[in-house]
């Protein structure tokens, strides 16, 4: 039986308030972001979903959101999209996870850790008019990279490739998926314990044993979470795609600008928002996937 002596000593009753002033601190200190992202977040959310539900007279209806799934154009955007998404996603991932595992074997004061380390955190968020302007200034008809392949007999323009297609798309979107998959997978590989693979091989274990059966099912979430992440990078993206491709190839965020702009169809700004709402389900659906994954890999880390 515990003894009074052994029994925790209640806080001074001049403690509580105090812990209570700091909790309110900590709850006001979030007040900006909250108002942050009230403001820029919520806000422009609440404009896509009340305009993607109601007609342009303020009228609700569930035509908006049924013609953005039905009708052919904004299908053939939709698998474009999801089509290049899910490409280089499973790209960048596989490429990424062995280059993050290289780096992560290396020593920690290895020029290539520093290196992969610095550039991943540049490349991996660059985007946009600067990345498209690269690659055709690299791999357009009259590009650098194109110019010196010419020179050693290899036309990439003869076999029917074009910067601004599918393929050159897919390409300049690798360009950023494989960094960001290095920044992603890196903590997972590092939370592998040595202790384990030291088991592994005492039990008798080969190296492709202990991937097989000890670390990569213990990566597999994270490895899953890390491609929903990219896949979701990808099928945002929007200023990269529209600068490389001038919107000739149908993507679901080109097809929101033009509905929006009503350079196809007048009329059709709500369809545009509906086309936007879905892009949110959308993203919604990885980052609830992303999350579920993370907390599964959560139980690897180390505590």
């Amino acid at each position: 039986m515990t003894s009074l002596l052994d029994a925790p000593a209640a806080p001074p009753e001049d403690a509580r308030p105090v812990r209570a002033a700091r909790s309110w601190t900590a709850v006001l200190g979030l007040v900006p972001f909250l108002g942050y992202m009230l403001l820029f977040l919520g806000g422009p959310l609440y404009f896509v979903i009340s305009g993607a539900l109601s007609t342009p007279e303020g009228l609700p209806t569930f035509d908006n959101v049924i013609a953005s799934i039905t009708q052919p154009q904004f299908q053939a955007a939709f698998g474009s999209s999801v089509m290049i998404s899910a490409l280089t996603a499973v790209i960048g991932a596989v490429f990424g996870a062995f280059l993050a595992q290289a780096v992560i074997t290396s020593a920690p004061e290895s020029p290539l850790r520093r290196i992969v380390s610095t550039a991943s955190g540049v490349l991996a968020y660059f985007g946009g008019v600067p990345l498209a302007f690269a690659f055709i200034a690299a791999l357009g008809q009259t590009g650098l990279a194109t110019a010196v392949l010419r020179g050693v007999g290899v036309d990439l323009y003869a076999t029917g490739f074009r910067i601004d297609s599918l393929t050159g798309l897919a390409l300049t979107y690798i360009y950023f998926q494989i960094p960001l998959m290095v920044i992603l997978i890196t903590p997972a590989l590092e939370g592998l314990q040595p202790q384990w693979r030291e088991a592994a091989e005492n039990l008798g274990a080969s190296s492709w044993a202990y991937w097989r059966h000890v670390a990569l099912p213990a990566l597999l979430p994270a490895l899953g979470g890390a491609t929903l992440v990219l896949f979701g990078n990808a099928f945002a993206a929007y200023a990269t795609a529209l600068a490389l491709t001038s919107g000739s190839i149908p993507l679901v965020p080109t097809a929101i600008a033009s509905a929006l702009s009503g350079n196809v169809i007048a009329n059709q700004q709500n369809v545009g928002l509906a086309l936007g709402f879905d892009m949110v389900i959308v993203i919604a659906i990885v980052m609830v996937g992303y999350l579920w994954l993370q907390r599964r890999a959560s139980r690897w880390a180390p505590r």
